[in-house]
Formats: C-alpha cells, sequence, structure tokens
C-alpha cells in the first residue's frame, strides 16, 4: 500500500498527488514512469512521475481523467493508499547539453517535462518551456517550470492566457528567432500535437523527442501492448522508450493503437459513473467501482465554476 501524502486539483479533472514510494523516488530520472493499480482486480495504468523528493521518499503524479481507473484515483483524498506503484519503469531521458532546449508540453504533457526542465538545466542548458492548454484553467505547471527554464510561454487556445494560439505556432516563433538557435526540442503530450511538433522542427532538422503514450500493460516487454513503430522497426515504449526520435515515429499506427478500446473503455467508464451516482457503488467487470463512493464529479464541478 502507498499512501498518498497530498492531493489537489491542478486543472478541471486534472489531479496533482504526492505518494509515499521512498525506493521508486531513491532511482527516479527524468523520463521515468511507474505503473499502478488503484484496487485489487483493477487494471494496471502508466503514470509519469512528474517530481520526485529522494530524501522525503515521495514521487509526484499528475492525474488526467479519462477512464474508470483514473476516475477512481483521482476520488483519492491525502491519507488514502494507492494499492500497488511499480517503477521506475522506462528508460530516462538522454541529458546532454545540447545548448537551447525547448521544451513542449500539452496538457498533462506538461508533466512529462517539469523533470526534464531540471535536469537539461542542470547539464548546463538554457531551456524554454512551451506549455499549452485550451484555456487558462487548463494551463498547469507553469510556475513549478519557472524554477528552472530561463522562459516559459504558456499558450491557450481562446487567447484567454498567454500566447493565442498552438504551441506548435509558438515553437515555430521560437526557431525563427535566429538570436537564439534551438538545438533540441523533447515534447509530450496528446499524440496531433507530437505529431505536429514533429512537422515543425523537421526542416530545420532539429533533434526531436517525443515521449509516447501507448496502451501498457505489464511495463517490462512481455504484454506486446506498447508496441510502436520507430523508423520501421516495432518497439517496446515500457523498455526502449518511452522516448523516441520524433521524426522517425509512425504516429497514424499510434493513434490507431490508442483508439482501439475507445468504446469498451467509454462503456466501462459510464459503468462506474453511473454505480456511484446510484449509490451502490457497484460497477462489476474489474472492481474499479466496488465498495467505493466516488467524491470526484462534486469537486471538479466545484473547481470548474470557481474558475
Amino acid at each position: 500500500m502507498f499512501l498518498i501524502e497530498q492531493a489537489r486539483w491542478l486543472a478541471p479533472n486534472v489531479r496533482w498527488m504526492v505518494v509515499r514510494a521512498p525506493r521508486i523516488a531513491a532511482r527516479h530520472q527524468a523520463g521515468h514512469f511507474v505503473i499502478l493499480r488503484v484496487a485489487d482486480r483493477g487494471e494496471r495504468i502508466p503514470l509519469t512521475i512528474a517530481d520526485s523528493d529522494a530524501a522525503a521518499g515521495t514521487i509526484t503524479l499528475v492525474v488526467q481523467v479519462v477512464g474508470a481507473t483514473t476516475h477512481r484515483l483521482c476520488s483519492l483524498e491525502a491519507g488514502e493508499h494507492i494499492l500497488d506503484v511499480a517503477g521506475p519503469l522506462g528508460r530516462p531521458t538522454e541529458i546532454e547539453k545540447f545548448g537551447h532546449v525547448v521544451l513542449v508540453g500539452g496538457g498533462v504533457g506538461t508533466a512529462v517535462i517539469h523533470p526534464q526542465a531540471r535536469a537539461f538545466r542542470a547539464a548546463g542548458n538554457r531551456v524554454t518551456a512551451v506549455i499549452g492548454g485550451r484555456s487558462r484553467p487548463y494551463v498547469i505547471l507553469e510556475t513549478e517550470l519557472a524554477r528552472f527554464c530561463q522562459a516559459v510561454h504558456p499558450c491557450t487556445d481562446d487567447g484567454s492566457y498567454g500566447f493565442k494560439g498552438f504551441v506548435t505556432q509558438k515553437l515555430a516563433e521560437l526557431i525563427a528567432d535566429s538570436s537564439n538557435p534551438v538545438n533540441a526540442v523533447i515534447t509530450a503530450g496528446p499524440v496531433p500535437m507530437m505529431k505536429a511538433v514533429a512537422d515543425v522542427t523537421r526542416p530545420f532538422g532539429i533533434h526531436t523527442v517525443a515521449s509516447l503514450n501507448p496502451i501498457m500493460v505489464d511495463g517490462t516487454g512481455m504484454c506486446g501492448g506498447c508496441r510502436v513503430m520507430v523508423g520501421g522497426k516495432m518497439l517496446f515504449a515500457c523498455v526502449d522508450g518511452p522516448e523516441f526520435d520524433a521524426h522517425q515515429v509512425d504516429f497514424a499506427e499510434l493513434t490507431g493503437r490508442l483508439t482501439a478500446y475507445r468504446e469498451q473503455e467509454r462503456y466501462l467508464y459510464e459503468r462506474v459513473r453511473s454505480a456511484n451516482e446510484s449509490g451502490n457503488g457497484h460497477a462489476g467487470g474489474n472492481g474499479e467501482g466496488t465498495g467505493h463512493e466516488c467524491r470526484l464529479d462534486a469537486a471538479v464541478k466545484g473547481l470548474t465554476s470557481a474558475t
């Protein structure tokens, strides 16, 4: 059992959780992730480690509600427990002194670039972050990134905060600034965004790395669920990645795999929500709804109305 020491809302449907996991915290590097189970018979889900404190023995997770398991996880409060947390998993980010590194994060992908910002800055790079959300409440970790970045550029689709437009448009502006050449770009977020970032940097030959987010089950390469095509070769994101050369990634294949079970995920999510709303706390199936009265919906409504 892993104790949740802190839990708060970063944005609508996005939860910040500090979890006591001393062995993981002691070995964590930028780029690592964990796989966790919320309850017995529950599914295993991968989550990026957004931060760690080896002295305190804690790791930080940033979780977006997208399905039944994340719905259950985000309803937990400080003082409650997560059943299993396994990690650190994956290959760490390759940290080099490139010169000027631009980190591009979209939505909860911003959690991925947070530890990278610290690592690239420590390696002697100039670090710039470009972070995006559809409106101001969805732009996260700006203050945290500012501790390590020389500049942080928030972007919103509707122009309610920062730069009005997509992160790729801001990235193109930075690349066009010849007074401060961009030497490397690291990106994490929705697949269409990462593909667009790769399309922006490709004509300039800028070294570009994408943190991929395929379906994962075991995190050891045995299940094959996280296979991705990179440079015409089949690789496994959990052991070969999750970070790959963005110019070599087959984003169309990745998109197809991510959407393969969307209907089943939506069906289970609705069953869990219905069970919680009816008060019987039982959705059957994988056990994610068993014996649990969810507090998520009221909390999210309160946060949304406040912003």
